[in-house]
């Protein structure tokens, strides 16, 4: 099961931040261990990773129109970044 980075920027960080059991709930059929992560530098430059067990259904999810909508709620700024860890 890959683990993997999504990386993008947000319009109101805090927001973003407030969405995260959302985001659980919608990562939660293509994985698990969901973890947001937030710049150090406090800039508005997030990351989410996440444990996938089913990267095409994940893949799919995210150019449905109801995965746009999520992403505008969230404040999420295109374009997104994803990063597959490798061993």
């Amino acid at each position: 099961m890959p683990r993997i980075v999504v990386t993008h920027a947000v319009k109101d960080l805090a927001l973003w931040v407030s969405k995260h059991a959302e985001r659980v709930t919608v990562f939660g059929p293509f994985g698990s261990d969901l973890t947001d992560h937030v710049n150090a530098d406090g800039s508005k430059t997030v990351a989410v990773t996440v444990n996938v067990h089913d990267m095409a259904g994940l893949q799919k999810m995210l150019q449905e129109p109801k995965a746009a909508a999520l992403k505008a709620a969230h404040g999420v700024v295109e374009p997104l970044t994803m990063f597959i860890a490798k061993s």
